[in-house]
Order: structure tokens, then C-alpha cells, then sequence
């Protein structure tokens, strides 16, 4: 199930140490090794997938009900106001295994926005074309 070279993998497997706050059959959570707060944790699927759009159908609903359940757990444990809840595909990801962030946050905690600049479209044609090319490009069925 584990994949060589990955932490994550080597974390669940016990080969590494980890902070674990959560594991069952689907996932297992534990606290980031360099967190943007005390409490901020990862949640990570025990089928190594590299992405989100990688992790089988199946697996989305039971993997994400983990992810709510830990995110109710760091704003209780951590006495946080709220929390953010996020995941990066390729870019950004430091590990290539799927994972969820879940930071515990408060007002005026340094942290701005999605931490990086937020910008407008030039127009609403603009928009209007990037919303088709989203669409056209959807696999459902």
C-alpha cells in the first residue's frame, strides 16, 4: 500500500515518527511537521494517491467525512475560532501524497486571505471565458 520515498506512507507504516491525532481504515491524521500554528494537522488517505483527482470516488465522501471530523476536533482542541481547510494538487505540495491541511485559526492571527495575493478578472468576458473552458473541460459521466 505504501510507497517508497514517501513520508506520508513511511509515517503510517510507523518508519518515521508522527504526532498522530486520528487514524482508522481510510486515513490516518497527524500534526505537520512545520505548522503555521500549534494544532494545524494533515489528513492523509492510507492509499497513496498523489492527488485529489488520483483518489478513487469511492474513497472521496469517506476520506473528506474524516477531514470534517478533524477539523471540529483542532477548533475544540485548539480553542480556535475557526479553521482552514485546504489541499494543493502538484503545486505547493511538498509531498506527493494527497493531503488535507486542517489549521486552526483565530481573528488577527497573521494569516491574510489564502496567503497569497487575490486578484479581479480584467472583465466579465473575461470571466465568462474562463468559466467555458472549466465546463468544456468537466469528465462527468
Amino acid at each position: 500500500m505504501g510507497v517508497v520515498n514517501c513520508v506520508f506512507c513511511a509515517i503510517m507504516a510507523g518508519e518515521q515518527p508522527g504526532h498522530r491525532v486520528f487514524e482508522d481504515e481510510t486515513v490516518v491524521a497527524f500534526l505537520d511537521a512545520r505548522p503555521l500554528f500549534p494544532g494545524h494537522v494533515l489528513v492523509v488517505p492510507r492509499r497513496h494517491v498523489e492527488t485529489l483527482t488520483d483518489l478513487p470516488a469511492e474513497d472521496v465522501g469517506p476520506f473528506f467525512t474524516r477531514v470534517r471530523l478533524i477539523a471540529g476536533a483542532v477548533e475544540r482542541g485548539m480553542d480556535a475560532a475557526g479553521s482552514f481547510v485546504a489541499a494543493n494538487n502538484r503545486v505547493s505540495q511538498s509531498v506527493p501524497h494527497f493531503h488535507v491541511h486542517v489549521v486552526p485559526r483565530n481573528r488577527k492571527d497573521g494569516l491574510r486571505g489564502f496567503f497569497w495575493p487575490r486578484t479581479r478578472y480584467a472583465s466579465d468576458e473575461e470571466a465568462a471565458a474562463a468559466a467555458a473552458r472549466v465546463r468544456a473541460a468537466l469528465d462527468v459521466g
